[in-house]
């Protein structure tokens, strides 16, 4: 008979430095990495600004981004993809994350939350 714990492939889970299994990352923990990110040109992160149009977080930790920009020709258009992998690469539970930058459907001012909407007097 085998003792050993259950590998943490086998159950979904991610190994830690210490030993310990983590599940796969929560929704808020990986809304708040991104919500780290702000334009430079605006004073507002990107998740409130409606930037982030769909997290998908896998059983085994992998987290699949689609974002756009505020505008095709954006100046932040290399840097911010990569911000966003970068910060949720750092949260717990997360193997991996790939950022897609789509442009359907496009970007407007609708798809900020009021408090961006508040933060930029566009109410």
């Amino acid at each position: 008979m085998n003792d050993s714990p259950i590998p943490a492939q086998a159950s979904g889970g991610v190994w830690t430095p210490d030993g310990e299994t983590l599940g796969a990352p929560g929704e808020e923990a990986v809304i708040a990495a991104c919500a780290s990110i702000y334009d430079p040109e605006i004073p507002v992160n990107i998740y409130e600004l409606g930037l982030i149009y769909v997290i998908d977080i896998a059983p085994d930790g992998g987290v699949k981004v689609e974002m756009t920009l505020t505008a095709p020709a954006c100046p932040s258009a290399q840097e911010l993809p990569e911000q966003v992998r970068d910060a949720i690469l750092a949260v717990p539970g997360v193997t991996s994350c790939d950022v897609d930058v789509v442009w359907d459907p496009p970007w407007d001012p609708s798809r900020m939350s009021e408090d961006a909407r508040l933060a930029l007097n566009m109410f």
